[in-house]
């Protein structure tokens, strides 16, 4: 395989036919061919392959040949060559998620993430937008939103692509029998999608179950926890947490604490407040519980750990991990999420507070805040290799939030496979954003083959 950067012309010529520069017919092995299949994501044809008398790495597509290949545009991309037969442009990266058809945010609140994609991949391919509806399977192309060199947005119907990136955003419909078949059919074309669907919190601790290493980091958890089982577990740890197994952002979460001097303590959020309340015996405790209308089926009781504190509130770190050009996993951003007072996690909507995770550990840890911090690092590529290992599908990205406890020991709580992008909201943390989409796009290079691999 031989890769190379070109600018792409398209000229005003009936007959299909393709032409390179002599530099770029080297750079590609093509000084001997004649003909060539050139290729466009899923559609390909064979034409005749000319010599361009011009300097520089250009190719010139006659309109019929980029008309048949519904060649999103012309300008700057990438282009390789395969065995001296198959000429490829591209690469063509779709990214899946809702579309509201808005003129100025198509994608709605996920435009600007798509745009950063988009920015991140700049004269290196094309990208663009799509929703299931767009695809036409019979015709193997697919309608979708491409950002126009102003700044808009533009739609266009172009071949299924190289490689698409999965940010669906609504958990309970990727759930569904319709949309587990239409990624499939990406699968059966042999066109990569990673990021397949949403984790449920189980999901995950499962999927390390059989990993010692890793799941030395996970705390003691119970899913479809009885009233014996939380009894057991508040004795063992002294307090625990109830999450929904398909929850996100925090929202109907609940720490229960048994305190053998004072009784049992049970927090919450409601109605936009913090709320706290003690029973003085354990079946008072169940009894509230039961008055929230708690399905326990849907739950997973999870042992609390003591994390580092900054004025009496508990600190974690979501960690934002990507794989890059290399398929390795990198660590993208980190940020440190401070709980708010009373309240029952860290995240900003309920009171907590990002902050600079260096900030946090020289202020908790003092002078072991690096061996800390690298430490983290560690266990977090360290707990997303064992997560992809036993993943049947393909993953290209997954927030962790982790905690550090007292002894300094790492703690994973949650996963996510479309994690949200809040952490890189604060000032310091805005170029990590940038990095995590510069290598989200690069990863996108080596699964359509636009980048060099060791197999």
């Amino acid at each position: 395989m031989s890769l190379a950067s070109c600018s792409l012309l398209v000229t005003r010529q009936d007959s299909r036919s393709i032409a390179l520069t002599r530099t770029l017919r080297q750079q590609l092995g093509l000084l001997q061919a004649r003909t060539v299949d050139v290729r466009v994501g899923s559609l390909r044809t064979t034409v005749p392959l000319r010599t361009l008398n011009r300097k520089g790495d250009f190719a010139v597509l006659s309109t019929s040949l980029a008309s048949a290949l519904k060649l999103p545009a012309a300008g700057k991309c990438l282009i390789r060559s395969s065995a001296g037969r198959e000429l490829q442009i591209g690469p063509l990266i779709g990214v899946l998620t809702s579309v509201t058809n808005h003129p100025t945010s198509p994608f709605g609140p996920r435009t600007a993430y798509v745009r950063d994609l988009m920015d991140a991949g700049k004269d290196r391919g094309f990208f663009f937008g799509f929703s299931p509806s767009g695809v036409n399977w019979e015709a193997e192309t697919v309608t979708g939103y491409f950002q126009t060199p102003g700044g808009g947005w533009t739609r266009k119907t172009v071949p299924l692509p190289d490689v698409v990136y999965n940010r669906l955003p609504n958990r309970t419909a990727e759930k569904s029998a319709s949309l587990r078949d239409f990624k499939e059919r990406f699968v059966q074309r042999k066109i990569p999608i990673f990021n397949w669907s949403f984790f449920d919190k189980w999901d995950v601790y499962r999927l390390l179950d059989g990993d010692r290493d890793a799941s030395q980091h996970v705390p003691d958890s119970q899913i479809n926890p009885t009233t014996e089982d939380i009894r057991q577990m508040l004795e063992r740890h002294r307090f625990l947490y109830l999450k929904p197994t398909a929850g996100s952002l925090g929202f109907g979460i609940y720490r229960l604490t048994h305190n053998p001097g004072k009784g049992y303590f049970l927090r919450y959020r409601k109605d936009g407040g913090n709320v706290l309340l003690r029973f003085p015996r354990f079946e008072g405790l169940i009894d509230m519980l039961r008055r929230q209308k708690l399905k326990m089926v849907q739950y997973v009781a999870q042992q609390g750990i003591r994390l580092i504190e900054i004025d009496g509130c508990p600190i974690d770190f979501r960690f934002h991990l990507t794989k890059n050009i290399r398929n390795e996993w990198v660590v993208s951003g980190i940020g440190a999420k401070k709980a708010g007072r009373g309240s029952v996690t860290t995240h900003v909507r309920t009171g907590g507070q990002l902050m600079v995770p260096d900030q946090v550990l020289s202020i908790t840890q003092g002078d072991r805040a690096g061996i800390v911090m690298e430490k983290a690092k560690e266990t977090a590529i360290k707990l997303a290799k064992a997560i992809e290992q036993a993943y049947p599908h393909r993953l290209g990205e997954l927030g962790l939030d982790l905690g550090i406890d007292q002894a300094e020991s790492i703690w994973m709580f949650e996963a996510n496979s479309k994690p949200g992008r809040t952490i890189f909201k604060h000032p310091l943390l805005k170029q990590q954003g940038k990095d995590a989409s510069a290598n989200l796009f690069e990863h996108c290079l080596f699964l359509s083959r636009f980048a060099e691999r060791r197999e």
